[in-house]
């Protein structure tokens, strides 16, 4: 039985901003690619129906947390429809290495490795696209998480269509400042009517993200940041930050620029890659 399951972070490899609905909700075109770098939880059922988090985040009760959601929203998926009668419990811990608020999905690959986790270990027989609608009510980020693939998105990020992009080598650099989504999307400021394209348009024209001139106008320690990583390679905002990441052909030149970094650069050197780690450890018929 597994117990550690890895929980990878993501990137944002380019983001446009098309529309705002009614209700406030922004339509967008992104493409998600996922870093062979992330949390690891470690996951035992237990023979109760409890969900304890043995390693909970200070400042953040577990109604709110992402982690007990989404094991709380399983239990009660499968409760509704008599899926299992064995108890339905779990002991979670997380090994934690991404930054919370950094743009790189965090909350939303932990949830969606609690669903794909407890999907498992439960014996609930749920399939990627249950899992993915259930993971949707926890956050737009998490079905393709839950589906494991590098993807094109659509809509408020709910639509997906699987994607190959170039899977290269990223020095990923966190300013040490947290951007809430809210700053970003609330700025008046924030281009909004970028031109609806295909996807094979947007994969040969030069990568970019809308959200990037308003995290480097409200953020300075942003702005520092991605002007100093342009001295070196291609570099981009992630999601709505704070995080940015420069791009690289190789790992050996990656870590170069990395080591000689200025001491209040925090970063990590990762791969690209277009099956989730999450999904590389599942049993033989989701590996690829």
């Amino acid at each position: 039985m597994i117990r550690q399951w890895p929980s990878p972070a993501k990137l944002n490899l380019f983001l446009y901003i098309t529309d705002r609905r009614e209700d406030g909700y922004h339509l967008l075109q992104t493409l998600f690619q996922f870093l062979d770098y992330g949390d690891t939880l470690t996951i035992d059922p237990r023979q109760d129906d409890r969900i304890h988090l043995l390693t909970p985040v200070d400042g953040v009760p577990d109604e709110q947390n992402l982690i007990v959601r989404a094991a709380r929203l399983l239990q009660r998926y499968c409760d509704e429809r008599g899926l299992q009668t064995a108890p339905r419990g779990a002991d979670i811990s997380i090994d934690k290495r991404l930054p919370m608020g950094g743009g790189l999905g965090g909350g939303s690959s932990n949830a969606a490795t609690v669903l794909v986790a407890l999907n498992e270990l439960w014996r609930c027989g749920l399939g990627d696209d249950q899992l993915a609608a259930l993971g949707l009510r926890l956050g737009a980020d998490v079905p393709v998480f839950v589906r494991g693939h590098a993807a094109f998105a659509e809509g408020i990020g709910e639509r997906l269509q699987p994607a190959e992009p170039q899977e290269k080598w990223y020095l990923v650099a966190h300013p040490g400042v947290g951007i809430p989504t809210p700053v970003i999307f609330g700025d008046p400021e924030l281009k909004r009517n970028t031109p609806v394209r295909s996807l094979s348009e947007l994969l040969q024209a030069p990568y970019a993200n809308d959200c990037e001139p308003i995290a480097r106008k409200r953020f300075r320690e942003v702005e520092q940041l991605l002007s100093w990583l342009l001295e070196y390679a291609p570099s981009r905002l992630t999601g709505t930050g704070a995080c940015v990441f420069a791009e690289f052909d190789t790992e050996i030149a990656a870590r170069q620029v990395l080591n000689q970094a200025p001491e209040w650069l925090c970063g990590f050197v990762a791969r690209g890659v277009n099956v989730s780690p999450l999904h590389r450890i599942r049993s033989g018929r989701f590996e690829s």
